[in-house]
């Protein structure tokens, strides 16, 4: 059942992977005032991000048991301030592959639950890492800045290991960008995903897949 785990990017690491873009967007806005920002996602991405991530931030800086691991603060943290500018349900049915149009509604809706799960849980290690060494810094945009489907680039640099190239894929929606996918020094998130959930679904169905990733997440 959980043949899928031993891959060459197990989930393990793709946790780390995440884990390491997920601090990038904590870490934005580092140095930025306290106060909360208002999210505006009709603007630019840059901008976008950069809000996301101070609003982010500073509810870490707060919340000491956030930075201790706390797995319900965490959860609040992400709920709050991450969760309402991620497109979840497309970065699983990305992830999924043409598996995703096999499943049930029931089973889609499981298999976005045990995927959140697995994202709050690389939280819960990212969020231990935090420091006053850890800054944040947006690239240069490249690309068409209208478009509807676009990649922002920054750099995380950490005072416990190397700088960290990252990049967020998001898409502009009616309700302005959303993210959806990230890399990490070349990695993307989705296509790692993807290679094994499609080898657990291809072995022992979808079900299979929302238990593993529901028992790894208790």
């Amino acid at each position: 059942m959980f043949t899928f785990f031993t891959s060459v990017f197990s989930l393990a690491n793709a946790r780390n992977l995440l884990g390491a873009g997920l601090l990038g967007l904590v870490f934005a806005g580092w140095g930025a005032a306290h106060a909360q920002g208002t999210v505006d996602a009709t603007k630019s991405p840059s901008d976008f991000v950069q809000t996301v991530a101070n609003n982010a931030l500073n509810a870490v800086k707060k919340d000491h048991a956030v930075k201790a691991g706390d797995l319900a603060r965490i959860n609040k943290v992400i709920n709050d301030h991450v969760l309402p500018y991620v497109n979840l349900e497309k970065t699983t049915r990305l992830a999924a592959g043409r598996h995703w149009r096999a499943a049930t509604p029931q089973q889609q809706r499981e298999l976005v639950e045990a995927f959140k799960g697995t994202l709050i849980r690389t939280y819960s290690g990212a969020f231990t890492k935090v420091d006053q060494k850890s800054s944040f810094s947006m690239l240069p945009f490249r690309g068409d800045a209208n478009a509807d489907d676009l990649v922002v680039r920054s750099t995380l640099s950490q005072g416990n290991g190397p700088s960290v190239g990252i990049d967020y894929r998001l898409e502009r929606t009616p309700q302005g960008w959303k993210i959806y996918d990230l890399n990490v020094e070349g990695i993307w998130l989705i296509q790692n995903y993807r290679n094994q959930f499609s080898q657990q679904i291809s072995q022992n169905g979808v079900d299979s897949l929302i238990t593993a990733l529901n028992e790894r997440n208790q």
